[in-house]
């Protein structure tokens, strides 16, 4: 597919990139066409290309493409993906957990990022396969024992994920818990589809669909650790870097697939990020 002719569209992205307030509401993606990879500004249905850094002062390249001729892929391309645990007021007390005195985490594997619209592979184990809707924070500047203060300006935006998991295998050996395993299949993270700035998390709410059934809706103020409280106190233990995203954890709802069932994270603001399972 060529690209349409839109120096008028340049034009006013341009001017529209340089406003601080529009910068801060935008929607990014990344995509492939052609067989070569891309990233830009999502407007309706079309997808404005950068040039450079997402994170750092990208430039619009003057050309924009219908959404419907790309392939989404993850919205960045994370060193890690941090998930929490037991983050959520409201699943902390239905399952009786103690409230943690600091956040409880473990790292999703690379072999399990996903892209928006592409099946999430059926194990070759058995097991309980469940869906897991949450938020994702996307870090854009590095930090390093960030204070809580700051922790905000080294959030670049917000991204939704399912954080699938073989529900069977976390406790199947008493002598150790198998979060990694359970968690890290291929294809067990899917993201995006896009990264959404200028958002204030305490107002959003996480809605997950199974075939088109709302199974979860919860709201994001109901974290146990805010979003500053997170990118703080985790850059304490490791370096986050640009495009690295940390899964908040999800809330009651949680429930299994079967193969061919459709599983929707929507998040307002964000969109609505779809992956079959099998």
């Amino acid at each position: 597919m060529s690209p349409a002719k839109t120096t008028p569209t340049e034009t006013k992205e341009g001017t529209t990139c340089s406003s601080k307030q529009a910068q801060q509401q935008q929607r990014w993606v990344r995509f492939e066409h052609g067989g070569e990879t891309g990233f830009g500004t999502l407007d309706g249905d079309t997808v404005h290309e950068h040039r450079g850094n997402m994170f750092d002062r990208p430039e619009p390249t003057g050309r924009v493409f219908v959404l419907s001729g790309v392939r989404l892929l993850t919205p960045t391309e994370p060193t890690k993906v941090i998930a929490l645990w037991n983050n959520f007021h409201a699943l902390g007390e239905k399952l009786q957990l103690p409230v943690p005195a600091e956040p409880l985490y473990l790292l999703k594997s690379p072999n399990s990022y996903l892209s928006p619209g592409a099946d999430i592979r059926k194990p070759l184990c058995d097991g309980k396969v469940v869906f897991e809707g949450e938020l994702g924070i996307v870090i854009g500047k590095t930090c390093t024992a960030v204070p809580e203060a700051e922790a905000l300006s080294h959030v670049f935006g917000y991204t939704c994920a399912n954080d699938v998991t073989v529900a069977d295998i976390l406790n199947r050996d008493a002598s150790f818990a198998q979060w990694v395993r359970a968690k890290g299949f291929d294809t067990f993270c899917p993201m995006g589809p896009v990264v959404a700035t200028g958002l204030d998390p305490a107002t959003l709410t996480v809605t997950t669909l199974l075939n088109g059934e709302v199974r979860q809706n919860y709201p994001i103020s109901d974290m146990r650790f805010s979003v500053q409280q997170l990118v703080s106190l985790i850059s304490l233990d490791m370096t986050l870097y640009p495009g690295d995203v940390i899964l908040c954890g999800t809330s009651i709802g949680v429930g299994s697939m079967k193969p061919g069932s459709l599983v929707e994270v929507e998040i307002g603001g964000i969109g609505r990020l779809g992956n079959r399972f099998g």
